[in-house]
């Protein structure tokens, strides 16, 4: 993985930015923040997207679970939802031997409006 382009005292700098590019460039350009970046990259599986599903209405399920109802492989399960966990979707809980996941409302929405809050300001729809 390459390391981002950084400008004066090693602020993010966007790459496709040159240097006589105006608004929405340099250092105080809006950035995608890593948080909304792993957000995106779990929801990006289509089969962590069938997986998101299956936590609809609150409900909390193990790996084995999410597994037998997918006819996936437990580690496969197990990966999956571990970025789904990284990326903010899904809380655990621990019992006994047992981990159970359930949808993380408060870490979606705070996802969801940050990632409105960058578009709004990288790419405001037109007027008119």
């Amino acid at each position: 993985m390459t390391e981002p382009a950084t400008g004066p005292a090693g602020v993010p700098v966007d790459a496709a930015c040159g240097p006589d590019d105006g608004a929405g460039c340099g250092p105080d350009a809006v950035r995608l923040g890593p948080g909304a970046r792993e957000f995106l990259k779990a929801l990006a599986g289509e089969q962590r997207q069938q997986m998101l599903e299956l936590f609809a209405g609150g409900v909390e399920l193990t790996v084995g679970t999410v597994a037998e109802r997918l006819g996936i492989a437990q580690p496969t399960a197990s990966q999956q939802l571990a970025l789904l966990r990284r990326g903010g979707l899904l809380t655990s809980r621990k019992d006994g031997k047992q981990v159970y996941y359930r949808v993380d409302t408060t870490a979606i929405e705070r996802s969801l409006t940050e990632l409105q809050t960058y578009l709004r300001t990288c790419c405001p729809p037109a007027s008119g």
